[in-house]
């Protein structure tokens, strides 16, 4: 039987990354993926496919609608090659993956492909259909990630009712598309086939979309997604979802009880995800779930048994691949010794839709209910030239900063490019700089992130130069 240092179970951002630090600081590191592929749902079904479709659905869009102002002129019809399309997607999922490949063998990590479970506190059974083995662990970390949440009186069929694993697949372009939330998932796959010719309409339970995001961002967003002719269905319940030849129907119960039904060739169910620890045998070495399924951890990653570490989507806070991957890097440093720290305000959300969607601290409803004064400044991104060059007009930078100190406290952009920009905000932050620090910073032009230092000036003394 094979010893390790450590075993990670589980090869998303979160595993391989953990896997990788651990092999850096010489541990004997073993990882186990039960799938043919390392990368977990990020880079197979999740992330890195979508962003794909995202780009390729983007540049239709943009040959469709905006060329021709660039004075680009194209003889003949623009179409969609939907399996070319599906395929390149396909080809970038495999690049990738074989990159996690290589990573492995250059850090002489050990891969196991089965299904791991605990069969004490020392040992893991890795299981496949023609074969088991079981191997030998000082330390183990959880990193199973997470499985798409259905709706109780509505199975995904993986045909007409679909995950986003499904969604990322199809072999046609829906005619009528029903999304069920309006949170990340919901609109960046509603925003690709909506792009592709679908008649898109998002259903959702609250009486706005991304609610877990700035109230300003969430109102901007909606205000532009309406503008590119995506349906938006706000405060409706959904209470019944049935497929039948071909033809989803939504049944909904609206603000006011009404009840209202929505018909579609294909229905995205995308309320959510919840941690996946099946076949875990969790049981074994003492470690139970809370009520959302989740593994209780300390401040230290540890769970009830020291020797076990859980990280990402099965353990609390936001499902996010960097957080995952942060939470791996501090678990194997941990182990040997270190003293290494994660700021969870500091970990930044984004939605990769068009314009992106980028926030990190607090929101101003968050600082509201808390009692913290603050000061707001906010620039909008048509008031810069590069912007105006590229016809990406939409959004703005909010900053938000405490009203004594100065200090950054929130920072919420809506903008091209605010997923890179956001990372700016993340820097400033993490050093605790005030809005008049970025203020006096020098930002080169023209950019995007002009933007960032002229709503510093907004905060600071409400002098943006721009406007």
């Amino acid at each position: 039987m094979e010893n390790f240092d450590v075993v990670v179970i589980g090869s998303g951002p979160g595993g391989y990354v953990c896997a990788i630090r651990c092999a850096q600081l010489g541990m004997k590191t073993a990882i186990i993926e039960k799938y043919d592929t390392l990368g977990g749902t990020c880079l197979n079904v999740g992330c890195i496919p979508s962003k794909s479709l995202l780009d390729s659905s983007h540049h239709f869009h943009e040959a469709v609608n905006n060329f021709s102002t660039h004075g680009i002129e194209i003889d003949g019809t623009i179409k969609v090659d939907l399996k070319k399309m599906i395929s390149r997607k396909n080809s970038v999922v495999e690049q990738t993956t074989k990159g996690i490949d290589f990573l492995m063998s250059k850090n002489k990590i050990s891969v196991f492909n089965g299904i791991g479970s605990f069969l004490d506190n020392k040992t893991i059974r890795i299981s496949t259909v023609n074969d088991e083995k079981k191997i030998n662990f000082k330390k183990a970390v959880i990193a199973t990630g997470s499985k798409p949440i259905s709706l109780p009186f509505a199975k995904f069929d993986k045909e007409r009712i679909i995950s986003s694993t499904e969604a990322l697949q199809l072999k046609e372009i829906p005619k009528k598309l029903i999304v069920i939330g309006g949170g990340v998932i919901g609109l960046e796959l509603g925003q690709v086939y909506s792009r592709l010719g679908s008649e898109v309409s998002i259903v959702e339970y609250s009486d706005k979309i991304t609610p877990f995001m700035d109230k300003s961002i969430s109102k901007e967003l909606l205000r532009i997604f309406r503008k590119q002719k995506i349906n938006f269905n706000l405060s409706h319940k959904v209470t019944e979802i049935i497929s039948k030849n071909n033809i989803v129907t939504v049944t909904c119960e609206d603000s006011n009880a009404n009840i209202v039904t929505f018909d579609g060739d294909y229905c995205l169910v995308s309320v959510g995800r919840k941690p996946y620890t099946k076949g875990l045998d969790l049981e074994k070495v003492g470690i139970v779930t809370n009520e959302r399924g989740q593994i209780s951890v300390n401040d230290r990653l540890q769970t009830i048994d020291e020797n076990i570490f859980a990280i990402g989507d099965v353990i609390k806070g936001p499902m996010l691949a960097h957080k995952a991957e942060e939470e791996g890097v501090l678990v194997a440093e941990i182990i040997a010794n270190q003293k290494p720290h994660i700021n969870y305000n500091l970990i930044p959300n984004v939605i990769y839709t068009w314009p992106e969607v980028a926030s990190v601290g607090k929101t101003e409803q968050e600082l509201s209910e808390n009692g913290v004064e603050f000061k707001c400044g906010q620039f909008p991104m048509r008031a810069l030239g590069r912007s105006r060059a590229s016809m990406d007009v939409d959004g703005f930078v909010k900053i938000l900063a405490d009203k004594k100190t100065d200090e950054i406290l929130g920072v919420h952009i809506i903008a091209a490019r605010a997923a890179d920009l956001i990372a700016e905000a993340v820097t400033a932050m993490e050093f605790r700089a005030s809005a008049e620090d970025v203020s006096r910073m020098s930002h080169s032009h023209p950019t995007y992130a002009e933007a960032i230092k002229e709503a510093a000036l907004a905060a600071t003394e409400n002098r943006p130069l721009h406007i």
